[in-house]
């Protein structure tokens, strides 16, 4: 690195603390801060530049953290991303005093104030009388694609009294997807024109569900509308012995479906798998058979009810 930016030797880094607002205890952690930090990260591996990275306790426990650091054992110490600003960052400058302190990609809201002063180099990308530069999670590595998945639950249907385990379904389910890697998106079938956080139309809800990789539900619309979206569904049937998801898995032909007296983790990460493999092409050739109406349903009977006249005569 240049003698400029590691300070008056020109020698490299010793070792390099890289910090930010997802190293405080209290701070906060967003995606834009940790890939402006794999950013970092990254321009100082492709130098030769050794580092570690402080993380909050409470996002990375068994992580480092400042309160573990010895300040004796780094040259530089460069704070990434956010606001350069406030109590926490005053603190850096004064436990870290012998560091070359830098600020890279960060917002200046009060250049004279201690937290901006504190830094020998500043490389902000937003603040007062200078020119905006582009945030460092834009260029932050390729990210892997991970699954998204819509998670479809209930609490209610009381009405099955005794068999009912919807709330020991719903907490082992979602116990188990808080292991996976994947994207969770809380979804309810419910509809409500007052409510901005829920869809208004059966539409939105499908326009929502075709953007999915996979539904993971213990209701039978849950299910359902997965499938006609051509999208698969990882079903749970909340009532003891089976009532309608079961009932509705078995007249779709669907396989994905785990009892609730046989909820856990290994069959719900077989079913899992199968989804996210063979599940897809099931599911889109089960949407096309809806949609052809390859299979009457009771709308269809309802209609040689009423035309066959036995209605009428049945009052």
């Amino acid at each position: 690195m240049h003698e400029e930016l590691w300070g008056s030797s020109a020698r490299a880094p010793r070792r390099v603390l890289l910090t930010g607002w997802f190293s405080f205890l209290h701070g906060e952690v967003t995606a834009g801060d940790v890939l402006a930090l794999d950013r970092v990260r990254d321009a100082l591996g492709r130098g030769g530049v050794p580092y570690d990275v402080a993380w909050s306790p409470g996002f990375r426990p068994d992580a480092l953290h400042l309160d573990d650091v010895r300040p004796e054992d780094y040259s530089h110490l460069v704070f990434v991303c956010g606001p350069a600003h406030g109590r926490q960052v005053e603190e850096l400058h004064r436990r870290f005093a012998h560091c070359v302190r830098i600020a890279v990609g960060t917002s200046v809201i009060a250049p004279d104030s201690p937290a901006v002063t504190g830094f020998h180099h500043l490389l902000a990308r937003d603040g007062p009388g200078t020119e905006p530069g582009r945030d460092l999670a834009a260029r932050a590595p390729a990210l892997p694609a991970r699954p998204v998945v819509g998670v479809v639950l209930t609490h209610g249907q009381h009405e099955y009294g005794a068999s009912r385990r919807h709330e020991e379904v719903a907490a082992e389910v979602v116990r188990w997807l808080a292991g996976r890697d994947c994207v969770r998106l809380e979804l309810d079938t419910r509809l409500d024109t007052r409510d901005w956080r829920l869809c208004a139309t059966p539409a939105q809800l499908e326009s929502l569900l075709t953007r999915l990789d996979l539904v993971v539900t213990d209701r039978l619309h849950g299910l359902v509308l997965a499938l006609r979206a051509g999208v698969p569904a990882l079903a749970v049937d909340p009532v003891e012995g089976g009532a309608k998801v079961t009932a509705q898995a078995r007249a779709c032909d669907w396989p994905a479906l785990v009892p609730a007296e046989h909820l856990d983790g290994p069959a719900l990460e077989h079913w899992w798998h199968w989804c996210l493999t063979s599940g897809p092409a099931t599911a889109r050739r089960l949407a096309v058979e809806f949609r052809e109406a390859a299979v009457p349903d009771g709308a269809d009977r309802l209609e040689e009810l009423l035309r066959s006249g036995v209605a009428d005569r049945a009052g």
